[in-house]
């Protein structure tokens, strides 16, 4: 378990909560701000990845009164995928699946909301249709290796660059899959633009070396994503619809060489759609631990507040201490839980009453069974005492 000494007892007859206040995000409506983040788990049914009943059960343990879920990363086709087993929402098979999963979670009084993704680049032939080699902005090889179809370890492939006359189809196979997600029961989407998958890989220059309208200026490179977006709000309305960056973020060999420019456009222009958040990545967090790890990084959604004036949800590397002291201080509003959502299924409970955090077995975090998915205590069935 982790050590009590991250976890703090509020006193609520000197102060409410701050992250037991309840909060509007567009139509969604909390009781409480611990939002659980999207994590890859990458347990769907086989063949065809189906989210099951091992997914249901997954989700609605995770659930609460009020409570925001957010997906892990939803394939919006078969060429987005980048991960085995990652789910899919473009089959009827897998909206089916999806609507045992909003099911469990709406019968707890809980929201949810699907992630989609594209992946572009961080994939590997062996997962894409007919052996094809993954797509992206440019064909630019991302260094380090990745996973295959097998579970082997590979080298990065060198995508193929996406001609400007395929955009048109990305942008529709993610509105067909927040239409898809609206049928499966969601009550929203997130567009993921951040972690260096697809979109995120337009906006960078490290891997948008285009000359045409969607690369060079830092206009151009966030044009895709734009048009995802406003594609996206015009079938779902925005107060349905969230997006996902990760600015200053290194993850899969991402960088820009106008960050701060890139990042101030886009938070200005996301500010003109009454989105129902911006959900951001604190660059702090180094994907390995659970505490903040280089608090000299930017503060992504401080610096995002002085332009985007609407709703924030800031994930990456807290604890309970330093999660009520963003709220408190109005730099967020909501705080995204990843890794402690794992081992806690009823982490906002556990932080509201400071129970002590089960630590999470990170051999289990991608594949397998029920085994570190589904058979974490909760907080009444487990020791509140620490192991010495």
């Amino acid at each position: 378990m982790l050590r009590s000494r991250f976890i703090t007892f509020w006193n609520a007859t000197v102060q409410p909560d701050p992250l037991f206040s309840p909060l509007k995000l567009g139509a969604l409506e909390l009781k409480h701000r611990v939002v659980m983040a999207p994590m890859t788990r990458m347990r769907s049914a086989q063949p065809g990845n189906v989210p099951h009943a091992l997914n249901a059960e997954y989700y609605g343990q995770r659930a609460s009164e009020g409570g925001l879920l957010i997906t892990e990363a939803t394939d919006i086709t078969p060429q987005a995928q980048g991960y085995r087993g990652t789910p899919g929402l473009y089959t009827a098979e897998q909206i089916a699946g999806w609507r045992a999963v909003t099911d469990a979670v709406h019968a707890k009084g809980g929201v949810i909301v699907s992630q989609i993704w594209h992946v572009g680049r961080i994939s590997h032939s062996s997962l894409q249709p007919n052996g094809a080699l993954p797509v992206g902005p440019s064909a630019v090889r991302p260094a380090g290796d990745h996973t295959n179809a097998s579970g082997q370890s590979v080298p990065f492939e060198t995508p193929r660059a996406l001609e400007e006359n395929e955009l048109a189809g990305i942008v529709a196979d993610f509105v067909a899959a927040a239409r898809n997600a609206q049928e499966a029961g969601f009550d929203g989407v997130e567009v993921h633009g951040a972690n260096g998958y697809l979109l995120d890989q337009f906006l960078r220059n490290g891997s948008n070396q285009r000359t045409d309208r969607y690369g060079g200026s830092v206009e151009n490179r966030a044009r895709l994503l734009l048009e995802v977006v406003d594609a996206v709000i015009a079938v779902l309305g925005a107060p349905h619809v969230g997006v996902r960056l990760s600015p200053w973020n290194g993850f899969n060999d991402m960088f820009d060489s106008e960050g701060e420019a890139l990042w101030n456009y886009l938070a200005a222009e996301l500010d003109k759609r009454d989105l129902a958040y911006l959900h951001v990545v604190e660059p702090r967090s180094d994907f390995t631990t659970d505490l903040p790890v280089n608090d000299s990084a930017p503060d992504a959604a401080g610096h995002f507040k002085a332009i985007f004036k609407g709703s924030l949800i800031s994930t990456g590397g807290y604890v309970a201490e330093t999660a009520r002291a963003a709220v408190a201080d109005t730099r967020a509003h909501a705080i995204g839980f990843g890794r402690l959502f794992i081992g806690n299924p009823d982490l906002p409970e556990r932080l509201r009453i400071g129970a002590t955090l089960t630590r999470q077995d990170r051999a289990t975090f991608y594949g397998g069974d029920h085994r570190g998915y589904t058979d974490y205590a909760f907080h009444e069935d487990a020791s509140l005492s620490c192991p010495a």
